[in-house]
C-alpha cells in the first residue's frame, strides 16, 4: 500500500490539465519493521517516533483504543517502576513487615525468628527473581505457628497488591524442582480464587527446630490473601528438607513464569496499529514535504 501526494499546479485549468507524477511517495514498509514471531511492540515503535521528532503522535480517538482488548503500559516502563507491595501487619502475637518488588534481583533479606523459613524465604527470592524483604517478631517462645502463619498472610497480601490489575501478565505458572532424591511438581494460576491442593509426604515431624506441619499451613494462609490456585505435587523425595526446599524452589519459579509478561498479550489491538501507522505517515509528510 502506497500513499502519494501530488504536486500542486498554478495557473492551469482543471478542465485540460495532466496532473504532474507525485514528488512524494511513502509506502507503508518505511514504517514496517521486520516482524518479530513473538509480536511486534507498538509501545516501543511510538517512541521512536516522538524522539525523532520531539514532539507527541496526534492521539487516536478514545473508541480507537479501547476497541477490543485494552492497550496496557508498556513492559518495559512498568519494570523501569517496578511492581512492589509492601504490607504491615500487627497482631497480639506478631508484628510483620513485608516488602516485594516482582521486578527484583533476587535480593532477600528476611529475619523472622525461625532459622528454617528464613532458609526458605531466601529460595524464593532466588528462584522467583523477587526482591524479598521480611522482618518478623512473635511469640515463638510458644511455637512457630502465629509467626509462620502471618508471615505468610502479609506475603500474600503484598503479592496481592503488587501484582495490581495483573493485565498482560502470563498469569499461569507450572515447574518441577529436583533436590538430590526430592521431585516436587507445582502448578499455579493468579485467578483472584484461592485455593490449595498439597500433597507433600514429609517423613519427619521437625526439620530443625521447625514444624513440618507449618509447611501446608505457609502456603494456606499465602494462598487465602494472595487469590491464588496452587497445587503442590510430591513426585519423589525421603529427605524432609530436601522435600521442602524443592517445593519453595518449584513454587518460586512457577510464580516467576506466571507474573512475567506475555509480549504478545500486551502488545496491541488492531485498530490501535492502525491508528499508530496512520500518525507516523501524517508525521512523516508534515515533516519532510
Amino acid at each position: 500500500m502506497e500513499l502519494s501526494v501530488p504536486s500542486r499546479s498554478v495557473g492551469i485549468s482543471p478542465a485540460s490539465a495532466k496532473l504532474p507524477k507525485p514528488n512524494l511517495r511513502v509506502s507503508l514498509r518505511t514504517f514496517l519493521p521486520q516482524i518479530n514471531p513473538l509480536g511486534i511492540s507498538i509501545y516501543r515503535l511510538s517512541s521512536q517516533i516522538m524522539d525523532s521528532h520531539s514532539q507527541k503522535p496526534v492521539p487516536c480517538s478514545s473508541s480507537d483504543q479501547n476497541n477490543g482488548s485494552p492497550a496496557t503500559a508498556s513492559p518495559s516502563s512498568v519494570i523501569s517502576v517496578g511492581r512492589i507491595g509492601e504490607v504491615k501487619r500487627v497482631t497480639k502475637e506478631t508484628d510483620v513487615a513485608v516488602r516485594i518488588n516482582l521486578d527484583g534481583t533476587g535480593v532477600a533479606d528476611s529475619s523472622t525468628g525461625i532459622p528454617f523459613l528464613d532458609h526458605m524465604l531466601d529460595q524464593l527470592a532466588s528462584h522467583g527473581l523477587l526482591d524479598v524483604h521480611v522482618k518478623a517478631t512473635g511469640d515463638i517462645h510458644i511455637d512457630d505457628h502465629h509467626t509462620n502463619e502471618d508471615v505468610a498472610l502479609a506475603i500474600g497480601t503484598a503479592l496481592l497488591q503488587a501484582l495490581g490489575d495483573r493485565k498482560g501478565i502470563n498469569r499461569f505458572g507450572d515447574f518441577s524442582a529436583p533436590l538430590d532424591e526430592a521431585l516436587v511438581h507445582v502448578a499455579l494460576d493468579l485467578s483472584g480464587r484461592p485455593h490449595l491442593s498439597f500433597d507433600l509426604q514429609i517423613p519427619t515431624q521437625r526439620v530443625g527446630t521447625y514444624d513440618t506441619q507449618l509447611v501446608e499451613h505457609f502456603f494456606q494462609s499465602l494462598v487465602n490473601t494472595s487469590g491464588m490456585t496452587l497445587h503442590v505435587r510430591q513426585l519423589a523425595g525421603k529427605n524432609s528438607h530436601h522435600i521442602i526446599e524443592a517445593t519453595f524452589k518449584a513454587f518460586a519459579r512457577a510464580l516467576r513464569q506466571a507474573t512475567e509478561y506475555d509480549p504478545r498479550r500486551l502488545g496491541t489491538v488492531p485498530r490501535f496499529v492502525t491508528c499508530l501507522l496512520h500518525q507516523m505517515i501524517l508525521t512523516h509528510i508534515f515533516y519532510h514535504v
